[in-house]
């Protein structure tokens, strides 16, 4: 696995740490996705472990709402790769309220694997698909 190298801003009121991060791979891919589509986001909806596939869409396809989390904040510009710096490319992650009740206590990685992403998840014809990979967080980590 690459290591995380693209932290996620944080979103969550009163925490001081990133929940999420992504490995160059995803950043990559990303990159590649969001010239073909433009803006895009994620969403994890459904799995409680790794290996469980966040979506990821066209920014705004999936609307989000009270019974969702913003779990981070990226710009996919920074950091890393040629191009970095560039024109801003801002990337939401969001996790159903539900979902965050299992999640609350890891990190989470988003990675690239080679295979089929599933449902609508806009990486599938590239023959990758995003992946988490979770790490349970050794601090306290208060409630939302």
């Amino acid at each position: 696995m690459d290591h995380p190298v693209l932290e996620a801003a944080v979103t969550l009121s009163g925490e001081t740490f990133s929940r999420v991060a992504l490995t160059a791979a995803s950043v990559g891919l990303l990159r590649k996705l969001w010239e073909q589509h433009g803006p895009l986001m994620f969403h994890q909806s459904g799995g409680c472990c790794d290996g469980s596939a966040p979506m990821c869409y066209p920014a705004g396809e999936f609307l989000t709402g009270d019974s969702d989390v913003l779990l981070g904040r990226f710009d996919i510009s920074a950091g890393i790769g040629t191009g970095a710096g560039q024109d801003p490319k801002p990337l939401e992650f969001w996790m159903s309220r539900e979902q965050f009740a299992y999640w609350s206590h890891t990190h989470l990685t988003v990675d690239v694997v080679p295979g089929r992403g599933s449902g609508f998840s806009i990486e599938s014809p590239e023959g990758k698909r995003f992946l988490i990979r979770s790490t349970l967080m050794d601090w306290d980590v208060p409630g939302i």
